[in-house]
């Protein structure tokens, strides 16, 4: 529609969000109390990042997202690319409000502002709260200054895993393929984990002890110089995951695909998390104890200066400078 192109939105227009095929402000990107995608947590989604205004990765994403939506049966009045083109107006008009590439100025590094883009659909109205009437699907695009204070410090200090009871939901409920909102496991999960260890994340497993992944990142180890990661069944594709195998093929760094266990990760010479926010960050601990030797390591260090080459900017010195100006 022609509401979803860049060169439709007002001069300084401020935030804005996508909604149904309109441009409106932020503000009314607001899902009703009776849709059933907060009603029953039915929401399929998606978020990715921006590097200097522009969103990363958009083709993997908008796949994986019309596969959740075919997965889930919610059909939106909206083919994908219209959708993904709102994604490319919304991160435009709010990177332009927000400063666009104006640096911050810290040690002399122009790291500009970049956001998170959240993509999710519904299924409209329930019709248990609507008189037996449902409505159409939902679609919603919004953007979010991200939250660099969150994981900063883990670029150099690392991230504190913990195991915990809470466990993966089994694939007869959905599949892991799906990327959904529906994530009261990981919330329990990662409760039980900071309780245990104050700012830890939860390692979430299967009932039968298989690594899953954390509530925000996929897991990787490193071991004997190769990459390890839990296949398809195992855990969301990731894709993140799926940048960083292609960044390892460009380094000569073997990948493999192969089920891992708690005592796998335990013994891993390096391990390594990967989301579209932070991009990839190392877990120097699980449970108390080191990882390896307890720090990042040189397998980690060699992939991430290798994503920030090719986004032409250094990933953990924008996050390091947000944060040292509060941001």
């Amino acid at each position: 529609m022609d509401s979803s192109r860049a060169s439709d939105i007002p001069p300084d227009p401020g935030p804005l969000a996508w909604i149904d095929g309109r441009l409106l402000p932020a503000s009314a990107a607001v899902i009703p109390v009776g849709d059933a995608g907060f009603v029953l947590g039915a929401t399929v989604t998606e978020q990715l990042r921006t590097f200097r205004g522009v969103p990363f990765l958009p083709g993997p994403h908008a796949a994986r997202f019309g596969r959740s939506l075919v997965t889930a049966g919610i059909a939106p009045a909206h083919p994908i690319d219209e959708i993904f083109a709102a994604v490319d107006a919304v991160a435009a008009a709010c990177h332009a409000a927000l400063g666009g590439d104006r640096g911050i100025g810290a040690m002399g590094i122009d790291v500009g502002i970049d956001l998170g883009i959240v993509v999710l659909a519904t299924p409209g109205d329930l019709p248990a709260q609507h008189g037996g009437r449902g409505g159409p699907p939902r679609v919603v695009v919004h953007a979010f200054s991200l939250a660099f204070a969150s994981w900063a410090e883990a670029y150099t200090g690392g991230v504190a895993l913990r195991t915990v009871r809470t466990q993966q939901v089994p694939p007869a409920c959905w599949p892991a393929d799906l990327k959904c909102r529906s994530r009261m496991h990981y919330h329990l999960a990662d409760r039980e984990a900071r309780a245990a260890e104050p700012g830890a994340r939860a390692l979430v497993c299967h009932a039968d002890g298989r690594v899953s992944e954390t509530s925000t990142a996929n897991v990787a180890i490193v071991r004997g110089g190769a990459i390890l990661t839990p296949p398809a069944g195992d855990a969301l594709p990731g894709v993140s995951l799926g940048h960083l195998r292609t960044l390892a093929a460009a380094e000569g760094i073997a990948w493999r695909e192969a089920s891992l266990g708690v005592a796998d990760v335990a013994g891993a010479d390096e391990v390594l998390l990967t989301s579209t926010p932070s991009c990839l960050l190392p877990a120097t601990r699980l449970d108390g104890r080191g990882i390896g030797t307890g720090r990042p390591g040189p397998v980690y260090r060699r992939l991430l200066d290798a994503w920030g080459r090719g986004v032409g900017l250094d990933i953990a010195a924008q996050a390091l400078a947000h944060r040292s100006a509060g941001g």
